[in-house]
């Protein structure tokens, strides 16, 4: 059963849970809705870096702070389509397209949906990730063919302005309800070791299973340190069986979305990835790069996998209605 009307109470409770009782209940239910052998691969790029208005108080890309990252203009369509393409050979079955920015201009909107289509054409999943949208940008990026849209809601209510003051979480649950509404996947998660406590990273992860519908996709991110913001002067290493149950408690709460490992995991052993996966956990990007962090090589991701006995996720067919656009 999906519920939407979780409480901080019992998702606490679920929480607690002996180890063992934590991780039954979590693999019991990640058995009902998933292949528990499968892992979906996404690939990510950057078609825009640095010289973001926003304080966001853990990113490298705030024109706010000086953390040595140049800003760069927004990246043609034919280069991203590219760069697309090696990603999909590469094994990657979606192609997210992350922009720095407080929200896109509507001069940028008809590169950004040729990029879409492009990546589309493909057979590729497409993803995009520009800062807030109005309705009418989520309606453009629809028409373009984009299947998801990534916009975290990074900590709990109770903690948002503790890491930025130039947004509220209400602006970022605006844009979400946007997406949703407008018909496009919604990728919303969190990042863990910002110095939020338990009870926030628990408060998280119930502010998205009590939305009207769970995100489609939820990314579990770890901060990577970043000279230069001040999240660095507070941030905390995440103990690593904090992080499991943390994705046992987001795979109880959203039993049918999917539970993506994402920044991080550079600083993962192969057997703390592996109890993620046995809690829940069934997506990672792939490729040596994130937005402006490093990710694991996919020779790694390939021998680990291959250790467990598990597989790369099929690509998923096109839908009918993106089949229909694109003749």
């Amino acid at each position: 059963m999906i519920r939407t009307d979780w409480t901080l109470d019992e998702a606490a409770a679920i929480h607690a849970l002996p180890f063992p009782d934590l991780i039954h209940q979590a693999q019991t239910l990640h058995r009902a809705h998933f292949d528990p052998t499968a892992i979906e691969t996404a690939s990510l790029l950057s078609i825009k870096t640095g010289g973001c208005p926003e304080d966001c108080g853990y990113c490298s890309q705030s024109a706010h702070y000086d953390t040595g990252v140049k800003a760069t203009k927004l990246m043609g369509a034919e280069e991203v389509i590219a760069a697309a393409k090696r990603a999909k050979d590469a094994g990657a079955q979606r192609f997210c397209m992350g922009a720095a920015w407080r929200s896109p201009k509507d001069r940028d909107m008809d590169k950004l949906t040729d990029m879409v289509r492009g990546v589309a054409d493909l057979g590729l999943e497409t993803c995009m990730t520009l800062g807030m949208l109005s309705p009418e940008q989520v309606t453009k990026l629809k028409n373009a063919r984009l299947d998801f849209y990534n916009h975290n809601i990074d900590t709990s209510p109770e903690y948002y302005a503790e890491i930025a003051s130039t947004r509220t979480m209400e602006d970022r649950l605006e844009t979400v309800e946007h997406v949703r509404k407008g018909g496009i996947k919604v990728c919303c998660g969190g990042i863990l070791g910002m110095g939020e406590a338990e009870a926030d990273r628990i408060s998280m992860l119930v502010t998205l299973a009590t939305l009207p519908s769970h995100p489609d996709s939820v990314p579990v991110n770890l901060w990577n340190a970043v000279k230069g913001v001040p999240v660095q002067g507070k941030s905390e290493k995440v103990d690593p069986f904090a992080l499991v149950r943390l994705v046992a408690l987001a795979r109880i709460l959203m039993p049918a979305s999917v539970v993506r490992l994402s920044a991080g995991r550079t600083g993962m052993s192969d057997e703390l990835q592996s109890l993620c996966f046995l809690a829940g956990a069934n997506s990672i990007f792939v490729g040596n790069q994130l937005l402006t962090t490093e990710n694991p090589a996919t020779w790694k991701d390939n021998d680990l996998l291959q250790r467990l006995g598990m597989h790369v996720a099929p690509a998923k067919p096109a839908s009918r209605s993106a089949k229909i656009a694109a003749q």
